[in-house]
């Protein structure tokens, strides 16, 4: 009896030490999130299984941080162990505590990690801590600085492009067309930066440069405002028909809020498109969910300004599914056009952003009134195209995206920062016509909000009786199930034979 009992002990122990080791080498994880935000994706392990040389990552965390920021450092060990071993030992990680003394701290300032200061709360006291969040990426020579890990960002978009930034050649190339009013890329900083680490963005004058446009992956066009000349048109058609890829985002529309007056423009842009069966209207799209404009109010002798929702900036939440808006949150427009595809020989068509269940149409030209009171008769239309896909039906052709908001993606000349989800629609798309980096699911893979204000009445209150009456109910099936089983218990015992 004692024999066996140590073989049961022995055989326990050597399954718990084999299955530790091969848990080293085989994960098994049930990733139960909607986005499979703890789920690598191919793009990531085709990159790392990939690696030809030495990468290093150092990650510089403070100890002793608060639970909800010390979580992102579990988060980052764990991922940055599966990179580990998908890289069959070409990466390797370190954790470094800048706090735990000058020369740890020194180190980090000289590989260009920050300190950033953090709230914390003891004992009813609030307080100010400096903290270090930050990684540093080394492949040879060169190095790419993950300055801040916050809480919830796609912490692996930024290490696999890090990576891939490091070690990927031969990045294919993207062309901004510039002239006829389009935005600068100096105006578009922010598509730019998360561009340039996958792609060779250059700007190509298509009116009189002379470059070859089939060495380019994809072309964009962002916001031109001057009339486009045919045989500018006739060049990209023969790229479309080569199988290149053009997106264009323009205005339809020129809203001037200054005046408060909307008119039509750029009709050579909307002849070209409706030769392709794409009809963008000399119309506005309002919707109830919108975004706002500040009003200035004067009382007295004093001025104030008070936000408005305004329905001509449609804040879009609900998308067709599509890979290029998979993981978007909210994309918020300005003065978009509403557009309509008929029936074309040539194209296929699929559409991308579409307005809420309550919007309508409205033709130009138009006078805002910010101030109006809106009711229910002014919002009648429902998932109002936006933005689309046009597919070529031919053997080998390419693909037009087309945004009916020139602005979007925009920051203009001074810099200001656009709405981050904005930002990725723009780089989605490239990445879905230029088809070569397989990492546009990462760019927006990360906790997604679920504010429950957004829930119908019914929904919420179902879910606050499920979230009280569940525990309790499970609590009452144990021990209904504990009741019943000691009974039979009770009753087995009572017999002659037991």
């Amino acid at each position: 009896m004692l024999k066996s009992r140590i073989n049961q002990i022995a055989f326990v122990l050597i399954a718990f030490v084999g299955i530790n080791y091969l848990g080293r080498y085989l994960f098994l994880r049930l990733d139960l999130t909607e986005n499979k935000a703890f789920t690598l994706s191919p793009a990531t392990k085709q990159t790392l299984r990939e690696l030809e040389e030495p990468v290093e990552v150092t990650a510089y965390f403070s100890s002793n941080l608060p639970v909800d920021i010390a979580k992102s450092r579990e988060e980052l060990d764990k991922l940055l162990n599966e990179y580990a071993n998908l890289s069959k030992g070409k990466l390797s990680y370190r954790f470094v505590d800048p706090n735990s003394g000058a020369s740890s701290e020194e180190e980090a300032n000289k590989e260009g990690i920050r300190p950033v200061m953090i709230n914390v709360r003891e004992k009813d006291q609030a307080r100010q801590q400096k903290a270090y969040l930050g990684a540093v990426i080394k492949a040879g020579e060169a190095k790419e600085v993950i300055p801040v890990i916050q809480p919830g960002i796609a912490m692996e978009y930024a290490f696999t492009t890090g990576v891939k930034k490091l070690v990927g050649k031969n990045k294919p190339a993207i062309g901004f067309l510039q002239g006829f009013g389009a935005a600068s890329l100096q105006e578009l900083a922010q598509a730019y930066q998360e561009l340039s680490i996958l792609y060779q963005v250059s700007p190509v004058y298509a009116i009189a440069d002379t470059t070859d446009l089939s060495l380019f992956k994809s072309l964009v066009m962002i916001r031109p405002t001057d009339s486009i000349p045919a045989d500018v048109f006739d060049r990209i058609d023969r790229y479309l028909g080569q199988g290149g890829h053009f997106l264009l985002a323009y205005n339809q529309v020129e809203a001037n809020m200054q005046y408060g007056v909307a008119n039509a423009t750029n009709s050579s842009i909307k002849n070209w498109l409706a030769s392709k069966g794409l009809t963008v209207e000399d119309a506005l799209v309002r919707d109830v969910r919108c975004g706002q404009v500040n009003v200035t109010q004067q009382q007295g002798f004093f001025s104030f300004s008070t936000p408005v929702q305004f329905p001509y900036l449609p804040l879009l939440q609900k998308f067709p599914p599509h890979p290029v808006t998979k993981g978007l949150e909210q994309i918020l427009l300005e003065f978009a056009s509403p557009m309509q595809f008929g029936s074309h020989p040539d194209w296929d068509y699929t559409p991308l952003l579409t307005s809420s269940e309550r919007a309508s149409r409205e033709a130009v030209p138009l006078q805002f009134e910010v101030q109006r009171n809106w009711t229910d008769a002014d919002f009648t239309e429902k998932n109002v195209h936006l933005a689309a896909l046009l597919s070529s039906k031919q053997p080998g052709g390419g693909s037009l995206m087309v945004i009916s908001d020139g602005d979007f993606a925009v920051n203009g000349q001074d810099q200001r920062r656009q709405n981050e989800d904005n930002i990725s629609l723009l780089v989605n798309g490239i990445d879905f016509l230029s088809d070569d980096t397989g990492l546009i699911d990462l760019r927006t893979k990360s906790v997604e909000t679920r504010p429950i204000e957004e829930l119908s009445d019914s929904r919420r209150t179902a879910l606050k009786y499920l979230n009280f009456l569940l525990p309790i109910g499970l609590v009452v099936l144990y021990g209904i199930y504990r009741h019943s089983k000691n009974r039979n218990l009770r009753m087995r015992r009572m017999e002659e034979r037991y």
